[in-house]
């Protein structure tokens, strides 16, 4: 196997499909089945093209025969937006298949997802109630918008992930999110979670040690270190790099999204095509597991 473009839709279409089985709907089947439209939004989003009009312009001159049909853009749109619990069990799937999925230490953080910037967009939008205002530490900037909380391996894997408005706790989050599967958390005996002191609780730490799950985080400055805190930054610098791949290489911040179901989908079509390139290099042996430079043209 190679680490083209082509090889990597192959495989994921045909890692899909066998995933999906035979349709369970009643009725003529569709003409762009799911296996395509997982696929075919995995592609658009590797090659960075986040129009969707001009990504359906775009694919027949550049991937020839890969997709015997394509939808007009509207019905596309309304394919991804009704396809989010898809999307969601497509990157469990796609990510469980690797080896990095048993994993025991995991890295966690959420970032910004800006949904708009002036005053009468905020007004207007149908985000209001969802999203919110948020502050962005690590550019010193007020933002409008969501945040993206995602629990990944130290290779970068997701393992799992959430939207929420900024101005829910980060620790409460991260809570609900573990509480919502705990099949995450009883299938790794021994787990580490690392995280930044935004995760500094008595009441989280107690609340992971009852479920044998230990967390790992920088103390305040008015503290005593912990005797481990010099194994944190190595690893800290995992999650950034992670994010810097969803918004450098995947255009996190440039979704486009207008709506709950509009976000969402988008959020996961770069989550689903990040993991799906760490799937592939990994099953490919490639030196470097969460690279998509072999992708991106």
């Amino acid at each position: 196997m190679t680490t083209d473009l082509n090889t990597l839709l192959t495989a994921l279409y045909v890692k899909i499909d066998d995933w999906l089985g035979r349709p369970r709907r009643t009725g003529r089947p569709p003409k762009l089945s799911d296996a395509e439209l997982l696929t075919l939004a995995v592609a658009q989003m590797l090659l960075g093209v986040r129009s969707e009009a001009r990504w359906l312009r775009f694919v027949p001159g550049h991937l020839p025969g890969a997709f015997p049909y394509l939808p007009g853009q509207s019905g596309y749109n309304k394919r991804l937006r009704a396809a989010v619990p898809l999307l969601k069990r497509a990157i469990r799937a796609v990510a469980a298949d690797t080896d990095l999925w048993s994993d025991t230490t995991w890295v966690v953080d959420s970032t910004p997802v800006e949904c708009g910037r002036s005053r009468p967009t905020v007004k207007r939008s149908d985000l209001a109630g969802w999203a919110g205002y948020g502050y962005c530490a690590s550019h010193s900037r007020f933002f409008w918008g969501l945040r993206l909380h995602l629990v990944c391996t130290p290779s970068g894997l997701p393992v799992t992930w959430a939207l929420a408005t900024p101005k829910l706790d980060e620790r409460q989050v991260l809570a609900a999110v573990l509480d919502h599967d705990p099949g995450l958390v009883a299938d790794r005996p021994g787990l580490l979670i690392v995280a930044d002191k935004g995760y500094v609780s008595a009441e989280l730490d107690r609340w992971l040690a009852e479920r044998g799950v230990r967390l790992l985080r920088p103390s305040y400055r008015n503290r005593t270190p912990r005797h481990d805190e010099h194994l944190l930054k190595p690893v800290r610098q995992l999650i950034e790099s992670v994010n810097d791949t969803l918004k450098g290489q995947l255009d996190l911040e440039l979704h486009g999204g207008r709506s709950i179901e509009g976000v969402t989908a988008r959020v996961a079509q770069r989550i689903l095509a990040m993991t799906a390139a760490i799937w592939h290099n990994r099953a490919t042996g490639q030196p470097v597991t969460r690279s998509l430079i072999a992708y991106d043209h």
